[in-house]
């Protein structure tokens, strides 16, 4: 049984952006935006190394990781807890490349390594606001209200 559903396929193909946790060999946390994120198949999770060394470092010691993607508007999202391996060539480093690539509108990404992630766990992750009895429509016309005027402040 896949552990990834078609929502969560959805939600990381729409986002794009995921954070993930890993750890040091001090035991120090590190957390770290990916904009590459994809989905690899319905175990694993990819993406480029485009300037985290920390992260394919801890990586490359622990391979334990904790990847979060979320949809700021809607207030929800997924975890995903898994395992992740630094791919630095290889035919499975190949195929990645070029899914990436193509997944991408053609932009080549300057990444030498990629990371493919087995997610052995998954679970939603929904904003305490909902217990307020607030609808996903709301919420998402909240927060559209609050990044329109974030937009304009910055304008």
């Amino acid at each position: 049984m896949s552990v990834l559903t078609e929502d969560m396929k959805r939600m990381i193909r729409q986002q794009r952006m995921g954070f993930i946790a890993t750890v040091s060999p001090q035991g120090l946390p590190n957390l770290s935006p990916k904009g590459t994120m994809s989905v690899w198949d319905d175990d694993h999770l990819v993406f480029a190394d485009l300037g985290s060394p920390d992260t394919i470092a801890n990586l490359e010691q622990n391979p334990a990781c904790e990847i979060n993607v979320l949809d700021y508007f809607a207030r929800k999202g997924y975890l995903f807890k898994g395992d992740g391996i630094v791919l630095v060539e290889g035919d499975l480093f190949n195929e990645i490349h070029d899914a990436v690539t193509a997944k991408r509108s053609g932009r080549s990404y300057p990444s030498k390594r990629y990371v493919i992630v087995k997610v052995k766990d998954a679970s939603l992750m929904i904003s305490p606001g909902y217990a307020s009895g607030q609808t996903e429509l709301e919420m998402r016309e909240q927060w559209t209200t609050h990044w329109n005027g974030v937009q304009t402040e910055n304008s």
